[in-house]
C-alpha cells in the first residue's frame, strides 16, 4: 500500500515538474530570442536562428539605435511623461482617496458612483473629445498634454484604490495626532501617509509603468519626431514593408525593460505588502 502511494506521489511530482518546465520554456524562450536578436549584426529576424545566442555577438544594433534614430530623445520623453504622471497621480489620488474615506460632504456617494461608472467605459471612446480639448488648450504635440490625459484618466480608479486602502487604516492613528494638536492635513502627511506607504508605492509603480509603452494616445497627440515616445518611435522602425529593422527594434525593446527591472526590484517588498493588504484593521 505504501509502495503504491509512493509511486502515485512520484508520478504526480514528475507530472507537475514537467508542466512547470514547459511553462518556464514558454515564458523564457521569447525573452531569450529577443535578447539574442538584439546582439546580432544582421537586420532581419531570419538571421537570428531558432536557437538563441547561436550567432556571433555584436553591438551593432545598439550603435545604430543611438546614431541612426532619436531613440535617446524618445527615451527621455517617455521618462518625463512617466515621472510626471507618477507625481501627479500619487499626489491627487492620495488626497482624493483619503477625503472619500474619512470625510463627509454633499453628494459624496454620487461623486464616487460617477467615478466608478466613468471607469467602466474604454478610454478610446473619448478620443475625439480629448483631441478637441487638447486642441483648444494648445496642448497637441506637447508632452504636458499627454501627461494631462494620463493623470486625469487615472484619477477615478486610483482614487477608489486609495480609498479602499485608507478604509482599512485605523482612525485611531489620526485621532491620536489630533489630540497632540495636529491639524487634519498634518496628521495625513506625517501619520497616515507613512502607514499607507506600501499602497502608495504600488500606485507609483502602476502610474509609472502605465504610460511607458502606451501607443494609442501618443500616436494621436504627438506629431513631430522630437516629441515621440518610445512606443511610437519603436513601432515606426518596423512599420511598413520597406522597414527591416527588427533586430534594432529588439535592442530598443530590451532597453525599455531596464526601468521596470529596477523599479520592481526596489519596490518588490512594498508591492507584496500592498497586495497582501497590510493596512491596520479597525
Amino acid at each position: 500500500m505504501n509502495n503504491k502511494k509512493s509511486s502515485c506521489r512520484a508520478i504526480t511530482t514528475m507530472f507537475l515538474t514537467a508542466i512547470l518546465i514547459i511553462q518556464a520554456i514558454l515564458i523564457l524562450y521569447p525573452i531569450a530570442f529577443t535578447v539574442s536578436a538584439s546582439f546580432i549584426k544582421d537586420n532581419s529576424l531570419s538571421a537570428v536562428g531558432t536557437v538563441p545566442f547561436s550567432r556571433p555577438f555584436s553591438l551593432v544594433q545598439y550603435h545604430r539605435l543611438f546614431t541612426e534614430t532619436n531613440y535617446g530623445h524618445w527615451y527621455l520623453n517617455t521618462l518625463k511623461v512617466a515621472c510626471m504622471n507618477t507625481i501627479i497621480s500619487v499626489f491627487v489620488c492620495s488626497f482624493t482617496g483619503y477625503i472619500f474615506s474619512r470625510f463627509w460632504f454633499p453628494f459624496k456617494k454620487t461623486v464616487m458612483a460617477s467615478m466608478l461608472v466613468l471607469q467602466m467605459f474604454p478610454s478610446f471612446i473619448g478620443m475625439i473629445a480629448i483631441y478637441v480639448i487638447l486642441w483648444k488648450l494648445n496642448a497637441l504635440n506637447t508632452l504636458w498634454g499627454l501627461v494631462l490625459v494620463y493623470s486625469a484618466g487615472s484619477i477615478p480608479f486610483n482614487s477608489w484604490l486609495m480609498k479602499g486602502y485608507f478604509d482599512t487604516v485605523s482612525k485611531d492613528i489620526a485621532e491620536a495626532a489630533y489630540i497632540d494638536g495636529a491639524t487634519p492635513f498634518t496628521a495625513f502627511v506625517r501619520v497616515v501617509i507613512p502607514t499607507a506607504r506600501p499602497e502608495i508605492i504600488f500606485l507609483a509603480l502602476t502610474s509609472f509603468t502605465g504610460p511607458w509603452m502606451d501607443y494609442i494616445f501618443p500616436r494621436l497627440i504627438l506629431r513631430s519626431d522630437e516629441k515621440k515616445t518610445l512606443a511610437v518611435g519603436l513601432f515606426e522602425l518596423i512599420n511598413g514593408r520597406s522597414n527591416d529593422n527588427f533586430t534594432m527594434f529588439a535592442a530598443g525593446a530590451l532597453l525599455v525593460a531596464v526601468p521596470f527591472i529596477i523599479l520592481f526590484v526596489k519596490g518588490q517588498k512594498s508591492l507584496l505588502m500592498s497586495l497582501a493588504g497590510t493596512g491596520g484593521k479597525e
